[in-house]
């Protein structure tokens, strides 16, 4: 084992990071090899080792794993850089010392939720054939030691029904901890993320996320948590230290969202939906059918599995398109009205809709904010519009808030990413009757909270975002549509004629390990920096620094916030905006960029509509894509346009293998003589890392390899059939 130690440090030594870096992953992986607490980790490290994987090592250990949006999220492994039981033990300890020290309270309690996350090491880390005592814990597993581990701290605990092994969405358990006047909350998810992912996201007495600089202060005290002590399951469930939430919190909870109707007998629409193998048929399902809607679940992904089996790249995020193929497919097919989708904790809502002919349309997060603003303002009296109030953050289109006030209400649209500062605003105004002093308001008008990442708020009652009241008022809305011969997409139409359409298109970059992880800090910099004068040949009029403490953030409160305000908006000619940040919750660098256009009027054809969204649209791909490569060759990376094709889901390093050397090696490859089973073998082996729809994430990419080069035409038809991508022969051509 010393042996081995040494050959680490030796490559560490050759890797070009900081030295403090190096240190502290030696430091933190020689206390894992040789602390009698790590032993069980020692077979998948030592294995690593000697099989030369010193970079996952590395990734492993040279951090902890970050504190970030008020928990703890990533992949489940070995090493402090990584979701365990030693680094979610460390979390929860220094939330107890938060809880005993800090808040005052001196008999504190906390509700626990979890998600169906399980652990199969499907990104192919670790030997299958060692002993691995992580493979198969549940996101349940990790909830227990939390509860023991509260337990012991003398902390009461709430968890998600210990006898049923029921679930509790994100949001009902915010409105849990309301309900029961809990000091806290804790939810073991990793929301959107890969199925390897997992998470521990701490909640206040509010039902939500603290925001500086309380999350701060929380944050130094898991920094600063000493000896992990757990109490036995049976010890704490029989003392009363564990109880189940009450069964009425649940029916409490779902009448919540049934109060948000606007028209309760306009129930006609009829509903396919999918909870991805989620939690979301607790809440969605559950309040759609209490309203009175037909709704059926897609019975291929009703089932809860933290695998995500059925679903493209195992990405069971309703941001992603091809999330609801299936779902889509099956309204499609059993002529519903409308289709949604929730993420594993039915927090994000996503939504299909039937477009022209057969075909249907992918909403995105803005357009589904816009849809539901329209719909709760168009029924408010027009006289009390000036109470009514939405809030956003400011990455989320600015339609929103253009169509807020030409309704007469107002907005808060300029927060950092995240609901949880959502959720503050609505603290200060139930707290003070303001928000910073200018904003008056009351609880009352509170009518909706939104941000473009596809998280909704229609009711008070709650602190973070949810799938359940927002999918009420959707499918209320596509009744009340439905009953006049209307649609959801003429809907929208009419919003954009009125009051102007906004095309906006994201860009994320994904960059893994610890060299990604100071890639997207110094990309960051580097445009605070040195701001480009051009996006896209369009000059850049403004630049706007939200961490700078001269702007409307006002002072920075903490090392917490200035990671929140990480934020650089580039105000472009004609309006046009392109904004970057670093993910608090991934290991991706995130662009938007959002140009706006003139209203055409209520009595413009559709046709100069249509024509519009495309010439907008294509200018809006066109600045987010030109801005990441700004940013890229910023930080060393030449990539070539035919990587940009490759789905966003693909690390840039893989971006670079496969059109770098795959794509070549490919063709070669095909030209060798091997036979078509050969082909399959070679390809599946060398795409191992693009996971089980490898071939999907890349295939825009191929078709257009295939149009730009000469190819053979057996190579070509080789390629386009190896990648199920459609032919770019032109028809006459193959005639």
């Amino acid at each position: 084992m010393t042996d081995l130690s040494e050959k680490t440090r030796i490559a560490f030594e050759h890797m070009a990071v900081p030295t403090e870096l190096r240190e502290r992953a030696l430091y933190d992986l020689e206390r894992w090899l040789f602390d009698d607490q790590f032993t069980g980790a020692r077979p998948q490290l030592n294995h690593l080792q000697e099989t030369g994987r010193q970079d996952q090592l590395f990734d492993a250990f040279f951090q902890k794993i970050p504190f970030g949006t008020s928990g703890r999220r990533g992949p489940v492994g070995f090493g402090t850089n990584r979701f365990n039981p030693f680094t979610l033990g460390t979390s929860i300890k220094g939330h107890c010392d938060f809880l005993l020290g800090t808040t005052g309270d001196t008999s504190p309690t906390v509700v626990i939720a979890y998600d169906v996350r399980s652990f199969h090491d499907l990104r192919k880390i670790y030997n299958p054939e060692l002993p691995n005592p992580l493979l198969g814990m549940l996101s349940e597993d990790f909830a227990r030691i939390a509860a023991g581990i509260y337990a012991a701290n003398g902390i009461k605990v709430w968890l998600a029904d210990i006898a049923k092994n029921g679930y509790v969405t994100t949001p009902e358990l915010s409105f849990s901890i309301r309900e029961l006047g809990a000091s806290g909350g804790l939810n073991i998810s990793a929301s959107h993320n890969h199925p390897d992912d997992n998470g521990a996201k701490i909640y206040n007495g509010e039902g939500a996320q603290a925001v500086a600089p309380q999350d701060q202060e929380l944050a130094d005290c898991v920094d600063g948590a000493g000896e992990v002590r757990e109490m036995p399951w049976d010890e704490a469930v029989g003392s009363g230290m564990i109880n189940s939430i009450p069964p009425e919190i649940h029916t409490r909870y779902i009448q919540v969202n049934l109060d948000s109707t606007l028209h309760p007998k306009a129930r006609c629409a009829k509903v396919a939906f999918t909870p991805l193998h989620g939690t979301g048929r607790t809440s969605v399902e559950q309040t759609l059918q209490k309203a009175g809607f037909e709704i059926q679940c897609l019975p291929l992904q009703k089932s809860p599995d933290g695998t995500f089996p059925t679903i493209p790249f195992h990405c069971a995020n309703p941001e992603v398109p091809e999330s609801m193929n299936l779902v889509t497919r099956f309204a499609r097919e059993g002529g519903f009205d409308l289709a949604l989708a929730t993420d594993p904790d039915a927090d994000r809502l996503g939504m299909t809709v039937p477009g022209s002919g057969r075909d249907w349309v992918f909403l995105d997060g803005n357009q589904i904010g816009l849809l539901l603003a329209a719909y709760l303002l168009d029924n408010s009296p027009v006289e009390a519009r000036e109470e009514l109030y939405c809030i956003t953050t400011t990455v989320t289109s600015s339609l929103l808030g253009r169509l807020v006030r030409s309704r007469g209400a107002r907005c808060v649209d300029h927060l950092p990413t995240g609901f949880k500062y959502i959720a503050a605003v609505l603290k200060s105004i139930d707290e003070s009757g303001n928000y910073q002093g200018t904003f008056h308001a009351s609880p009352e008008g509170f009518l909706l909270g939104t941000e473009e990442s596809h998280g909704y708020l229609v009711t008070g009652s709650v602190r973070d975002k949810d799938a359940a009241g927002a999918s009420l008022l959707l499918a209320e809305l596509a009744a009340r549509l439905k009953e006049k011969g209307e649609s959801i997409s003429s809907y929208l139409d009419g919003i954009y004629l009125e009051i102007g359409y906004a095309a906006t298109h994201t860009i994320s970059t994904v960059m893994l390990g610890a060299q990604g992880h100071l890639n997207i800090r110094s990309a960051q910099d580097q445009l605070r920096q040195d701001p480009p004068e051009l996006i896209g040949g369009r000059r850049v009029e403004a630049v706007f620094d939200y961490s700078d403490e001269q702007g409307p953030g006002g002072r920075l409160l903490s090392d917490t916030d200035r990671m929140a305000r990480n934020i650089l908006e580039f105000k472009l000619s004609d309006g046009a905006r392109v904004l970057a940040r670093p993910s608090g919750t991934e290991p991706k660098h995130k662009i938007y960029a959002e140009v706006p256009s003139p209203a055409l009027g209520q009595e413009a054809p559709i046709e100069d509509l249509n024509n519009q969204k495309i010439e907008t649209d294509e200018v809006a791909v066109k600045l987010a894509s030109d801005f990441q490569g700004e940013m890229l060759r910023r930080i060393g990376f030449e990539l070539p346009a035919l990587a940009m094709e490759i789905s966003d889901l693909v690390p840039m390093e893989s971006k670079q293998d496969f059109t770098g050397s795959l794509l070549p090696e490919l063709v070669s490859q095909l030209t060798s003589g091997k036979s078509a089973g050969e082909m399959e073998e070679w390809l599946d082996k060398r795409m191992e890392k693009f996971g089980a729809d490898g071939r999907l994430l890349v295939g825009g990419a191929v078709s257009a390899y295939c149009r730009q080069e000469a190819l053979d035409p057996v190579v070509q038809e080789s390629l386009e059939r190896l990648f199920a991508v459609e032919s770019s022969t032109p028809a006459e051509e193959q005639d």
